[in-house]
């Protein structure tokens, strides 16, 4: 059966995280020298490993053979974990599970000592949408766990959780990853699975991902039917032929040909494209080439990733800051 590549590569030990080693190292350490926190809140945007880390650290607090603060993935602990069988680690939905009569079935449970590992853990991801009553109820165990329990709390919006929760935890913020660095992965992972990745397409794929290594892995899924994974691959394949129709749009404005802009703006209109979204897209164009033109090395991370630089900067050249501003 065939499994998404964002599945099949998950990091199964902290060293294959990639661009988290300011949250790694510190988890490794902490399992070396067993100094391990009861309650850990990883914090960050989507896909950027705070799930994956989570699954990690509860494979390495009950690793029988642990090397170099990471789980060895050879003993029945690892295993056990790994494949499910093991019941001492559990992870929790809190958007499907948010309730309060769920977190008190949680904590009758947890006071038990675990069957089969050192440590019963708990991973509970989206934490932020455990409603009030949930999260009074789970205050009191943090504030007096038993020695053999441990919470993995995951959020992407800290300022919903209480700031009882977040002063009972140890707190680990998750970076979006640089699109360099996000590129140079799909590459590897690309010749793993021996796709035919140009690098510029693998750097638009990674700007597109917003710096998620599950998104930038699940456009290469998308778009891994094509021969060869190049740029026209890319826009084809994520419906983005539009953008460069936006671009063709904008530069005709700006030769003030307005009859060719009025036949491209009828070509998209009769494509279906509603006005409204057109001119959103215009906006986020010109805001692209704003960024590019005040800000031309510190912006490249910042941009929307619809756009190739190369198109970005030659608006920018023909453009000034004043004009960009009043027309974004």
């Amino acid at each position: 059966m065939y499994q998404a590549l964002y599945r099949k590569w998950r990091p199964l030990i902290f060293d294959e995280v990639i661009g988290q080693q300011h949250v790694t190292e510190t988890l490794k350490n902490q399992v070396r020298n067993n100094r391990l926190s009861h309650a850990y809140l990883f914090i960050g945007s989507r896909g950027t490993g705070k799930t994956t880390c989570a699954r990690i650290l509860a494979r390495a607090v009950n690793c029988e053979h642990p090397v170099d603060g990471n789980p060895c993935g050879t003993c029945p602990a690892c295993r056990g974990i790994l494949d499910g069988t093991i019941m001492d680690v559990v992870e929790l939905d809190a958007a499907s599970n948010n309730g309060v009569d769920n977190v008190r079935a949680l904590r009758e449970e947890a006071v038990f000592s675990p069957s089969a590992v050192k440590k019963r853990v708990y991973i509970i991801d989206e934490v932020h949408m455990l409603s009030t009553a949930a999260f009074n109820a789970l205050l009191k165990i943090l504030e007096e766990p038993p020695a053999h329990l441990m919470f993995i709390l995951a959020t992407t919006e800290l300022q919903k959780v209480p700031a009882t929760i977040l002063s009972r935890c140890q707190r680990h913020s998750f970076r979006r990853i640089d699109a360099a660095t996000l590129a140079g992965y799909l590459e590897s992972i690309a010749e793993k699975e021996h796709f035919h990745l140009n690098h510029e397409a693998a750097e638009l794929i990674a700007r597109l991902a917003d710096g998620g290594v599950r998104d930038a892995l699940s456009l290469l899924d998308q778009c891994s039917a094509s021969e060869t994974i190049d740029v026209d691959a890319v826009y084809n394949t994520m419906g983005l032929a539009g953008n460069r129709r936006v671009a063709e749009l904008l530069d005709l404005i700006l030769k003030h040909e307005t009859a060719g802009a009025l036949r491209a703006f009828n070509g998209m209109w009769m494509d279906g494209k509603n006005p409204a979204v057109l001119l959103n897209e215009l906006s986020g164009l010109l805001r692209d080439v704003l960024m590019l033109h005040v800000a031309p090395r510190g912006a490249l991370d910042l941009l929307s990733g619809g756009y190739d630089t190369a198109t970005l900067s030659a608006f920018s050249k023909r453009l000034t800051a004043e004009q960009l501003l009043s027309a974004a």
